[in-house]
């Protein structure tokens, strides 16, 4: 590995093997990091070990072998964890789900060797199969106990891992439609990454998954399964390119298939790393390379809708904007404090993604002290909880000596 600060990671969080990519800005492209220097192995097992005598944790292979050999307590299913608010005991100790996700990302960094690794990273991305509002917290939180500020730490799910490592390649294997193939042993599931380049900026989503099972005891049926899969998927559409990824997939049984996914010269490309170097990828976009900020990805998690107040500031009046479209839920919050004027009710407007027409939503605060106008001064913070869902939450915080704070605090849950 030639990086050694500022570093660009990407890690695919999965329930069996996980793995690291860092970004090489010499070659301008993510990389693989293998678990030992000069391995071609590149998957850790997602498994941590408390290790007794020296009381602190290792991963993957290292944990396998201390709690078999060593008497180590061993932990697994962290997606599972991952997934819950409950503690997890560990050698007699209660944990909390955040604290072993924080232990495992603290064991995959240790693999870059690089000295005090969470000082030099720019950026970390973390991409799991799917995420949900409890997942969110529990690695939000782990960012923060690995000291890594938000700003530096993404979160992301496997449908955007493959977005960006798709657009991280030559534009010749995406600039029309591109095809995803994921195995999971006989289980396949095909979607179609398509482009609406009549948009400003160009809009790109993945449409909605097609899932088959395959034969599990014949190759020959398996294949004949898949050739069948594929002419129901492709159909006569030209495709930029054929992405495969996944465990199952093997040219020995996939012969006739094969020979139908590179049918009219299309290009095929097969790997187990597309998330982590994704992943990557929407590191480097973010902190290095810009390439991408005339195309947006409608993704499940995606804000679709442009948050702001009417207020006036240094004396004019001014639309104030909140939350900006176009980004995952997970990272749309904002603060301001204001003065009210005139008013004992806050008024949000809200602009749906490529439209100009302004919906205005009203907050009332009741119980709000009786004041002079122009003295009362309010804390104002915005945090989306779901794709759909904003939390807002309004603090009275007086005026001064003048109007001591009341102390009260408002909340509500608004879909915009």
């Amino acid at each position: 590995m030639n990086e050694t600060r500022d570093l660009i990671i990407g890690i695919d969080l999965r329930n069996e093997y996980s793995q690291l990519c860092y970004y090489d800005r010499k070659a301008e492209e993510p990389r693989s990091l293998p678990v030992k220097v000069g391995s071609s192995q590149y998957e850790v097992p997602t498994c941590l070990c408390r290790r007794v005598e020296q009381k602190d944790y290792c991963i993957g292979i290292e944990a396998e072998y201390f709690a078999r050999e060593k008497g180590g307590f061993l932990v697994e299913d962290l997606c599972g964890i991952s997934r819950s608010r409950k503690t997890v005991q560990v050698a007699g100790e209660e944990k909390q789900p955040w604290e072993i996700l924080a232990y495992f990302l603290e064991g995959m960094l240790k693999l870059t060797g690089v000295a005090d690794i969470n000082r030099n990273i720019r950026c970390l991305t973390v991409t799991m199969e799917s995420l949900d509002d409890i997942q969110v917290e529990n690695l939000q939180k782990a960012g923060e106990l690995l000291e890594i500020p938000r700003s530096s730490f993404i979160i992301m799910d496997h449908e955007e891992s493959f977005y960006y490592y798709i657009m991280a390649q030559k534009a010749e294997t995406w600039n029309r439609s591109v095809g995803w193939y994921n195995f999971d042993k006989n289980h396949v599931t095909f979607r179609k990454l398509v482009m609406n380049s009549g948009a400003k900026p160009v809009l790109v989503k993945l449409e909605e998954a097609v899932e088959t099972d395959l034969n599990d005891t014949d190759d020959e049926q398996r294949d004949a399964d898949f050739y069948t899969f594929i002419k129901n998927t492709l159909g006569s559409e030209l495709y930029s390119s054929i992405q495969i990824d996944g465990s199952g997939f093997d040219q020995e049984w996939a012969q006739k298939s094969v020979k139908l996914l590179c049918y009219q010269k299309r290009k095929v490309f097969y790997g187990n790393n597309l998330f982590a170097r994704g992943a990557c990828a929407a590191g480097a976009e973010r902190f290095i390379t810009h390439k991408l900020k005339d195309y947006r990805y409608l993704g499940n998690s995606l804000v679709m809708t442009d948050v702001g107040m009417d207020m006036r500031v240094m004396g004019a009046q001014a639309s104030y904007p909140l939350i900006e479209a176009g980004r995952n839920w997970y990272e749309c919050s904002a603060e301001c404090e204001l003065i009210l004027d005139g008013t004992e009710e806050l008024v949000f407007n809200a602009t749906a993604m490529g439209e100009t027409e302004k919906r205005r939503i009203g907050m009332r605060l009741p119980g709000l002290p009786k004041r002079p106008n122009k003295t009362t001064r309010l804390h104002v913070k915005l945090q989306y909880i779901s794709q759909k869902e904003c939390e807002i939450t309004v603090t009275d915080l007086g005026f001064g000596e003048m109007f001591p704070s009341s102390g009260k605090v408002w909340t509500e849950i608004t879909k915009w």
